[in-house]
């Protein structure tokens, strides 16, 4: 599927974030709806707090839009627990039309496509999108229980405890989704679970060398060119890839992992990851940017690892996907 020019690109209504301590702790803390410093949200399990994560998210978010759940036509929702049920449990009160996606720490952007295609074709008008992800449910499905303390290795991301939403509609006053372009998967052969940047980095070049031979324009043309979750290990690497292409992406180029956390003050390794991550640096962090009037004009190319316990476990490589979104504050901006 090639680069899709959004004809009639939905506007961004509602958007909200909701964070863990850790991640209020950090840089961006200020850009965050909630955040609960327990990390349960009211509740008595990690994975009931992640489900709680997404409600309360969807609810800010709609409480922005000044809708409510019956005016969504559908959901678009996913996370990093074995078939989605996080999303599923999260979005079961709204009683709307439910789309459970698995992208891995790309599902935001994943949500954010189809939902606008969809609406961009007259299909629906108002579509409600959710990611999240949790360290501690994260960490006792793909590596040890919490209990085990194993070092991490310095390749390692934390996965975010933290969901996005973003209410999509076919009016308003924007931002914007005006263009899209869905990526192809890229495996390399990585197999090392702890440097998930370096599997995923091919696929934010590939994506990201694609839009811009399509479009015959250059990283400057952005305010900002966003990956998320590459850390600080494939940040490097997407930086040197398209270097090497032509495209000099310096003083352009930053990646959600990076910006969540203060990586040596928090002692984050390579940075963060997960679904929550990429989610809410972009309905927190920039969606206020552009409010502000900050920025104008980003590409959103989110990435994810798309493996599983059972692969790894097996010894496989896990292969990477990279999802492009432009957001721009004017519907006819080209």
């Amino acid at each position: 599927m090639s680069l899709k020019i959004l004809k009639s690109p939905p506007s961004v209504i509602g958007y909200a974030a909701v964070v863990g301590r850790r991640e209020h702790e950090g840089p961006l803390s200020d850009d965050f709806d909630l955040h609960d410093m327990t990390e349960k949200f009211g509740t008595d399990t990690w994975e009931k707090a992640e489900s709680e994560m997404q409600r309360l998210a969807m609810n800010l978010a709609m409480a922005k839009a000044k809708i409510n759940g019956g005016d969504l036509d559908a959901i678009f929702a996913g996370d990093l627990m074995n078939q989605c049920v996080g999303s599923s449990y999260g979005a079961e009160c709204f009683g709307r039309p439910f789309f459970g996606l698995y992208g891995a720490c790309s599902t935001f952007a994943e949500g954010s496509i189809l939902s606008s295609l969809l609406i961009g074709n007259g299909t629906f008008s108002k579509c409600g999108v959710i990611a999240s992800s949790h360290f501690c449910t994260a960490e006792r499905q793909f590596r040890y229980p919490l209990e085990y303390g194993g070092q991490r290795a310095p390749t390692a991301q934390r996965t975010a405890t933290a969901a996005g939403a973003f209410v999509l509609a076919e009016k308003g006053e924007g931002p914007f989704v005006r263009e899209v372009l869905p990526g192809t998967i890229v495996d390399m052969g990585i197999t090392d679970i702890n440097n998930m940047g370096a599997a995923m980095a091919p696929a934010a070049y590939d994506t990201l060398k694609k839009y811009f031979e399509e479009t015959g324009k250059a990283p400057d043309d952005f305010d900002l060119i966003l990956t998320g979750d590459l850390g600080k290990e494939g940040h490097a690497i997407v930086s040197d890839f398209m270097k090497s292409a032509g495209y000099n992406m310096n003083g352009v180029y930053n990646d959600c992992g990076l910006m969540l956390y203060n990586a040596q003050i928090q002692d984050m390794h390579a940075g963060g990851s997960g679904c929550g991550c990429s989610a809410s640096v972009i309905a927190g962090h920039i969606m206020k940017r552009f409010e502000k009037g900050y920025i104008h004009d980003i590409l959103y190319v989110a990435t994810g690892a798309l493996m599983s316990p059972a692969s790894i476990q097996q010894g496989r490589s896990i292969p990477g996907i990279a999802h492009l979104v432009r957001i721009c504050d004017s519907r006819s901006k080209e």
